[in-house]
C-alpha cells in the first residue's frame, strides 16, 4: 500500500468485545484491523455511531482491537482451552496437561468484556467527526455491518476526496433468502447498494462471489467498480505439526454456525441412521459452532433425538488452537453446504492435513478443487458411502484424499494483502 492515509472501521469489532469467540467475518475484521493500523503512514480507526463517524487515533483504535483479541484468548494453546479438554473427555481422548498460566475464562469474563465495550463506546462518541482525517484516506470497511443503515454512510457524500473501499463477503440473502431471515434479502440488497453507491473500490473473497458482486450492483443501476478477489488466508495454528488427540473411533467435523443452509439436517439424519445399526461403535460427529437462526428442526434432533446422543457432538467457544488440534485429529471434515460465499474451514482442514468431503458448489471447487472430493448436497447415499468408507481401518479413500494434501499450499495473508494493496494503490 502506499502511504496514504488510511482510516479502519472499527464499529464491528467494537461489538464483537461481548463474544467470547471470533466468527469467520470476526477474523477477517481482525486481520484487517491489524494489517490497516500497522502499516507506514498516518492510520486511523474510525466507528459509525448515530451521531456521526467518530475518528480515533492509531494508538486508541489498536488498543481496541488489542482488547478484542485479548477478549477471543486466541493465543491459548489447545491444552489450556477448557472447551478443547472438555472436548477430548467428550471423545474418550487425552489432551494432555494445561500449560501453567494459561488463560482461562471465568465467570466474570464476560462481564469484563462487556465492560471493556460499554468504556470503549462511552469514549468514542467524544472524538472528533470525519473532519479529522486528511484529504485523500483511504476508507475501509470489511464488514456488512451497518451497512443497511445507508444514512450513516451519508457523511461520505461530504468527502468526496476519501476513496471508500468496501470488503463484500457474500450475496447469500439475496441469492438464497430462503436461508435467512424474514426480510434478510431486502436489508442485504440495501447492503450492497449502499456499496456500490460509494465504494471507490470493492474486495470479495472469491471469484465466484465477485461474479455475483458485479452482476448485482450492475443490475441495480450503478457502474461496476474495480473488484480484487483475495482468497482469504488462515491463522499459523493450522498446520500438520502440534497437539492432537486420539479419539477412541473415527471423528468427522463440522464447522460453522448451525443454520439451514449448512446442511447439519442431513448429516443427523445420516447419523441416526448409522447409530441405529453400529450402536457404539458408531463415529462420533463433532459440530463446531453457536446455534443459529431458522434451524428449529436442527435443534429439535439435537435435543430430542435419543439415538444420536452417544456419536453427535455440539461445542461453542472453541479457540483456535483448539480447533487445529481437533483438525489434525480427525478423521475428515464434512461440508456438506447448499451455498459458501467462501468455504474457510476447507482452507483450514486443508492446511491440517485433514481430508474434506465438499459439496459441489463453484467456491468449493475454487479454494478445495485440488483436493476434496465432491457430492451433490442431497445425495444422502453418497455422504453415507464416503463416511463409511473413510471410517474402515486402512480406508483407502482416506489414503487418497490424504494424498491428494501432500502439496497443498493454504492461501495466506500476505499474499491476500498483496493483492488487495497492489490494487489500492492504483486508487487515483
Amino acid at each position: 500500500m502506499t502511504n496514504r492515509p488510511v482510516a479502519f472501521d472499527l464499529t464491528r469489532l467494537i461489538t464483537r468485545l461481548r463474544h467470547a469467540s471470533p466468527t469467520g467475518i470476526d477474523r477477517v475484521d481482525l486481520a484487517y484491523a491489524r494489517w490497516a493500523l500497522g502499516g507506514a503512514g498516518p492510520r486511523f480507526g474510525l466507528v459509525t455511531t448515530a451521531y456521526g463517524p467518530r475518528v480515533v487515533d492509531r494508538a486508541r483504535a489498536s488498543a481496541i482491537v488489542d482488547a478484542v483479541a485479548a477478549g477471543w484468548v486466541e493465543d491459548v494453546e489447545a491444552e489450556g482451552d477448557p472447551v478443547y479438554r472438555r472436548l477430548a473427555a467428550r471423545l474418550h481422548a487425552q489432551a494432555g496437561s494445561a500449560a501453567s498460566g494459561a488463560p482461562r475464562r471465568g465467570r466474570e469474563e464476560p462481564w469484563r468484556r462487556r465492560r471493556i465495550q460499554a468504556e470503549t463506546a462511552l469514549r468514542t462518541l467524544r472524538a472528533r467527526g470525519p473532519e479529522a482525517l486528511p484529504a485523500g484516506t483511504l476508507y475501509i470497511h470489511t464488514s456488512h455491518l451497518r451497512l443497511d443503515r445507508p444514512e450513516r454512510f451519508d457523511w461520505l457524500y461530504d468527502r468526496r476526496d476519501l476513496r471508500p473501499v468496501f470488503f463484500l463477503h457474500d450475496l447469500i440473502p439475496i441469492t438464497h433468502p430462503e436461508y435467512g431471515r424474514p426480510g434478510e434479502a431486502e436489508r442485504h440488497a440495501l447492503r450492497l447498494r449502499t456499496g456500490a453507491r460509494h465504494a471507490a473500490h470493492i474486495v470479495v473473497n472469491s471469484g465466484d462471489v465477485g461474479a455475483q458482486v458485479a452482476r448485482h450492483i450492475e443490475a441495480e443501476g450503478f457502474t461496476v467498480p474495480g473488484i480484487t478477489v483475495g482468497h482469504l488466508g488462515i491463522e499459523p495454528a493450522f498446520g500438520r505439526e502440534g497437539p492432537r488427540l486420539s479419539p477412541d473411533r473415527p471423528v468427522f467435523l463440522v464447522c460453522g454456525t448451525i443454520e439451514p443452509r449448512k446442511n447439519h439436517l442431513l448429516l443427523l439424519h445420516l447419523w441416526r441412521g448409522l447409530a441405529e445399526r453400529m450402536g457404539e461403535a458408531t463415529p462420533y460427529l463433532v459440530l463446531v459452532g453457536r446455534r443459529g437462526w431458522e434451524a428449529e428442526n436442527i435443534i429439535d434432533l439435537l435435543d430430542r433425538c435419543r439415538a444420536i446422543r452417544g456419536s453427535v457432538v455440539e461445542v461453542s467457544g472453541l479457540s483456535t488452537h483448539g480447533l487445529a488440534a481437533l483438525m489434525r485429529s480427525a478423521t475428515a471434515l464434512l461440508m456438506p453446504s447448499f451455498t459458501e460465499g467462501y468455504g474457510l474451514p476447507v482452507v483450514e482442514a486443508g492446511a491440517s492435513g485433514l481430508p474434506v468431503i465438499a459439496s459441489d458448489i463453484p467456491v468449493h471447487r475454487e479454494v478445495g478443487g485440488s483436493f476434496a472430493n465432491f457430492l451433490d448436497p442431497l445425495d444422502g447415499p453418497g455422504w453415507r458411502d464416503a463416511v463409511e468408507a473413510l471410517s474402515a481401518p486402512g480406508s483407502t479413500l482416506r489414503a487418497d484424499l490424504s494424498g491428494r494434501l501432500a502439496r497443498y499450499a493454504p492461501p495466506t495473508w500476505t499474499g491476500h494483502f498483496a493483492r488487495v494493496e497492489a490494487a489500492l494503490a492504483a486508487l487515483p
